[in-house]
């Protein structure tokens, strides 16, 4: 109760609402008012990692994706309504991050994006290698990838979506996603080359 009590006798003005904060946040850059902003959803996001992810670990670190991906989405989008659009993109972060595990979990030499492998000199690269062997090296290379690349590039060949759809759920530019796909794409290729090397 005694803050409650004290902001009634207090001078100073109340906080700025969500809307304000975005907007001091896109005017200044300053990550202070998208930390004020992010702390007063914590929670939320955290509850609804929780609700999708089952998981207590895996819900910490996504709500801190989140935040991250904040970052830059907010510069891009008009937002009228910020809880609810966070809200929103915490379930589509969550729903990409369990389709993503579902994949990986399945995913064998067959089922490895051609658009990866252009040529049969990669496939010489792994076709040595066991099925566990590619898919835990491919596991590795994408958590590798930095999160904008890992997530576009996710959405793009795991989860077959467009480029329009990619930039929908995600925020990003159209042009940003097309980048995204095509360094994901190369620092992956690299870094399969680089671990299924002939010995």
């Amino acid at each position: 109760m005694l803050p409650i009590f004290l902001k009634l006798f207090s001078n100073t003005k109340p906080p700025p609402d969500d809307l304000e904060l975005v907007r001091l946040y896109r005017q200044s850059g300053d990550m202070t008012h998208l930390g004020d902003l992010f702390q007063r959803h914590t929670e939320m996001v955290y509850l609804v990692c929780l609700k999708y992810l089952k998981d207590e670990e895996e819900s910490k670190d996504a709500t801190m994706q989140l935040f991250e991906h904040l970052a830059t989405a907010l510069l891009k989008h008009d937002i009228t309504n910020f809880k609810s659009w966070l809200h929103v993109t915490t379930k589509n972060h969550c729903l990409m991050q369990l389709r993503s595990k579902k994949k990986r979990q399945s995913i064998n030499l067959e089922d490895l994006p051609p658009a990866l492998m252009e040529n049969k000199a990669d496939l010489h690269l792994i076709e040595a290698e066991t099925p566990d062997k590619v898919e835990q090296v491919l596991a590795e290379g994408m958590a590798g990838l930095p999160p904008e690349q890992r997530q576009c590039v996710e959405m793009f060949y795991l989860q077959q979506k467009s480029y329009k759809e990619i930039a929908a759920l995600t925020g990003c530019e159209l042009s940003k996603v097309k980048s995204y796909i095509q360094n994901g794409k190369r620092n992956l290729k690299i870094y399969m080359e680089k671990n299924h090397a002939p010995q």
